[in-house]
């Protein structure tokens, strides 16, 4: 993975952030990719100050051929390339560690989640809150148009890590979030692929951090096809719960993630009084 220092702060007007874009043979989606993150610089740049990080997972489809044409020396963006398939989780990793800003985004490339929803997420990254994730099982979410089978193993894994970790969050799986990067730089990984995502989330809440969640609407994705091996991302979910649970066993119920005694309202958003929305990092 590459390292790098965080750059200094941003003019008073705007925020930095760094926005982390996985992907793995999606040669369809490059040009509705390029089109919405352009789309994200005219709506949202006179709040932040951008840098895109593509982050190719070992395409062998044209995809960094495709990147390299459409973004190739345009400022703001950069293509990282692992050369091997090592996972959605690991190039996600690989974003956070090469950003340049402490408010670091992650977003699906498929156009499953509407780009611009980063504007919501990101104020909710307040002083004291550690990672923002967008949930569509949130009350006020949604889904339209996505595969059964898809939902079924998304709802049943965020139910079961909820009662792994304590906490009640209503989506663990989630790849669209916003993160504070000095909170998450060093967190290890067991899983590289897609049950790395919900490891890094728990991860956070096992380390005492504090998650807000925010609804979303979550689509059938624009082009192309899902990556997910559903027998293997299954039994990955299942290994990982039951190692949660066994270090929870073994941790003092004093000891509980500071992230978990947080009240939660009704909506399933971690809340405190102290939470000033406004003020990020």
């Amino acid at each position: 993975m590459l390292h790098s220092t965080t750059d200094n702060a941003p003019a008073a007007s705007t925020i930095a952030v760094s926005v982390v874009v996985p992907l793995f043979n999606e040669r369809e989606c490059v040009d509705s990719l390029v089109a919405s993150l352009a789309k994200v610089e005219r709506e949202l740049g006179g709040r932040y100050e951008f840098e895109f990080l593509l982050i190719d997972d070992g395409s062998s489809d044209g995809t960094v051929g495709l990147l390299q044409t459409a973004v190739g020396g345009r400022d703001g963006y950069r293509l990282i390339e692992h050369g091997t398939n090592l996972g959605i989780a690991a190039a996600i990793g690989t974003g956070i560690q090469a950003a340049r800003h402490e408010v670091v985004v992650s977003m699906d490339c498929d156009g499953s989640y509407d780009p611009l929803l980063m504007g919501e997420l990101i104020p909710l990254l307040a002083a004291n809150v550690d990672l923002v994730t967008a949930s569509p099982y949130h009350r006020a979410g949604g889904v339209e148009n996505v595969p059964l089978w898809r939902l079924r193993l998304s709802r049943l894994a965020s139910q079961l890590y909820g009662v792994a970790c304590r906490h009640k969050l209503s989506c663990y799986t989630s790849c669209f979030r916003v993160y504070r990067r000095s909170t998450v730089i060093d967190v290890e990984l067991e899983n590289e692929r897609f049950v790395g995502v919900a490891e890094l989330l728990c991860k956070v809440l096992q380390q005492g951090g504090v998650v807000v969640e925010h609804p979303a609407l979550l689509r059938s994705r624009v082009a192309g096809h899902s990556k997910m091996r559903v027998v293997r991302a299954s039994l990955g979910h299942l290994r990982l719960l039951a190692t949660i649970v066994a270090d929870r066993l073994r941790t003092p119920a004093a000891s509980a993630p500071r992230g978990s005694q947080l009240p939660i309202d009704d909506n399933c958003e971690s809340v405190s009084e102290s939470t000033p929305t406004a003020q990020l990092v």
